[in-house]
């Protein structure tokens, strides 16, 4: 407590929602670890080719039976289009109702990702004025060390901003990645659904 204590005297009070965002960043980035785990584990995958096969061959009481507990994207996807037929209008509005789940918190991700480095950024340059308003109010300058330890605290600031965004970036690509890889996944149920519907 006593060094983060130090931090906030040598960055400035920009340090506060630097960390509060680091903070944030890392609950989101664990929530959605956690749900990528259940979703696309390989349990959850060899669930999803059994599933893919029922619906292809028209086996709807097997699939319905296969994704009866299943609380994952694809089994919500799969009982709209049992219960409700596979027409597209039926599967559009599966996908659209299971995508906020999928893409949840990558929007404030996203803004960290980008408010990070423009709080440091204003840290340091609020920390740079301070310094050459010393320079300034000193006719002669006694240590020069003063200004230089200050200018070195500003820059903190943007340290800090930058690390907080490159700790988001990684993970925030990745989701996107899954979420992709995801929505690739429903759109083969649909087909599949589709395809064994006509048979």
């Amino acid at each position: 407590m006593q060094d983060l204590t130090n931090l906030i005297d040598k960055g400035g009070y920009v340090m506060v929602p630097l960390f509060i965002l680091s903070i944030i960043s890392v609950a989101l980035i664990l929530e959605r670890c956690w749900f990528w785990m259940l979703v696309g584990g390989k349990g959850s995958i060899a669930r999803l080719e059994k599933l893919n096969g029922f619906l292809r061959r028209g086996d709807f009481d097997s699939a319905q039976a296969a994704v009866k507990n299943d609380r994952t994207p694809y089994g919500f996807v799969a009982k709209a289009l049992i219960l409700n037929g596979p027409s597209d209008a039926v599967a559009m509005e599966a996908v659209e109702a299971q995508r906020p789940k999928i893409d949840r918190f990558m929007v404030a991700l996203s803004t960290i990702i980008t408010a990070a480095p423009l709080l440091g950024i204003l840290g340091t340059v609020l920390g740079i004025i301070q310094s050459f308003r010393l320079l300034g109010e000193q006719s002669v300058l006694t240590d020069p060390s003063d200004v230089a330890g200050g200018i070195a605290a500003a820059l903190l600031t943007t340290a800090l901003g930058l690390i907080v965004a490159l700790v988001t970036l990684f993970p925030y690509m990745l989701f996107r990645g899954w979420s992709s890889r995801s929505i690739g996944r429903i759109e083969s149920l649909i087909a599949a659904a589709q395809q064994g519907g006509k048979e």
